[in-house]
């Protein structure tokens, strides 16, 4: 059994579960176990898998488990049940490395995007099975206390994308910018919502988040408006998986010419986001106030890596990662 010293939520040092604060912003206020009553592969052994995985992503292929809050536990909801949570434990494919340790990872990069930098993300943590396996934890923000709703879309449908037309890997093509003219059509207040995406494309990069395709961005309904959604599935890809910078195949945008460093190395710098940054109709000095905050690890990164339930290897392939992003981030172009 793991043997926890942080809270599994917020990573708060000296809490064997969750602390007060992350009760409150996790559970609204109700005290939970962090211990699950199950083993996910017990789970899977049943009949109920693909029922329960289909109702929280129609492909079945990722593997989101319903879950609600019942007298303190954590368990899936049943068929008939609005489902407030979703599980995310350790991925079947054993072809990923380390891959028990992808919960862990997002939860962490999940931590550091709110906590570090003041991203808006979706409420999360950690529980265990009885074997103690670790398994990912979000707070649904699309479904109210009352039970209701919200319309919610994401940007592989919102800009029209999809299998049919666009192929098995519809949710890659395209670049951010297509993300980016969608905002601009779609909501009132877009120059807020505008920088709120861009910072996400920043961080996606330093974090190496390398599968940031169109349906990890989504649009919510808020009122009569739609509003970027809080940031979700953020995780360091590079430690399971090589790919690319980014995870659209047209990158930053194909309008946008590339620095000398991109073009020598195959890596953006600075310069490439702040062009990125001009091209979606962003002021210079609100583009100089999200990169200057990437120029440098701040501390409580290194704070949360540390207190984080990743191993001790995986910690330090993580801050490796990030500080060669941060490097590359910091090359001047001619």
């Amino acid at each position: 059994m793991i043997d926890i010293k942080n809270c599994p939520s917020l990573l708060t040092e000296g809490f064997d579960t969750y602390s007060p604060k992350a009760i409150r912003l996790l559970f609204d206020g109700k005290k939970v176990s962090h211990r699950l009553d199950f083993n996910i592969d017990e789970f899977r052994s049943s009949g109920d898998i693909v029922d329960a995985m289909h109702r929280i992503s129609v492909s079945g292929v990722q593997e989101k488990f319903p879950a609600i809050i019942e007298n303190g536990k954590i368990r899936i909801s049943l068929d008939k049940e609005r489902s407030t949570y979703i599980l995310k434990p350790a991925p079947w494919d054993r072809t990923l490395q380390a891959r028990m340790q992808i919960p862990l990872n997002e939860h962490l990069t999940m931590q550091i995007a709110s906590q570090v930098y003041g991203i808006q993300t979706a409420a999360n943590g950690l529980c265990f099975t009885k074997d103690g396996q670790a398994v990912y934890i979000t707070k649904r923000f699309d479904v109210l206390l009352d039970g209701s709703k919200l319309l919610m879309e994401d940007f592989a449908a919102v800009v029209g994308r999809n299998e049919q037309a666009d192929g098995t890997h519809f949710k890659y093509s395209g670049c951010y910018e297509d993300i980016a003219i969608a905002i601009r059509k779609n909501v009132s207040a877009w120059m807020v919502d505008m920088e709120r995406f861009f910072e996400l494309v920043v961080f996606n990069y330093i974090y190496a988040n390398d599968d940031d395709h169109l349906k990890n961005f989504a649009l919510i309904q808020q009122g009569l408006d739609y509003r970027l959604a809080p940031a979700y599935d953020l995780l360091n890809t590079s430690l399971h998986i090589q790919g690319d910078d980014f995870g659209l195949d047209g990158g930053l945008s194909p309008e946008i010419e590339k620095s000398d460093v991109y073009d020598n190395t195959g890596h953006p710098c600075r310069i490439d986001f702040e062009r990125f940054g001009e091209r979606i109709g962003l002021m210079k000095s609100r583009i100089k106030r999200v990169l200057d905050k990437y120029m440098l690890l701040p501390e409580k990164t290194s704070t949360l890596v540390e207190h984080s339930f990743l191993n001790d290897k995986m910690k330090r392939y993580y801050l490796r990662i990030v500080n060669e992003r941060i490097s590359g981030f910091q090359r001047a172009s001619e």
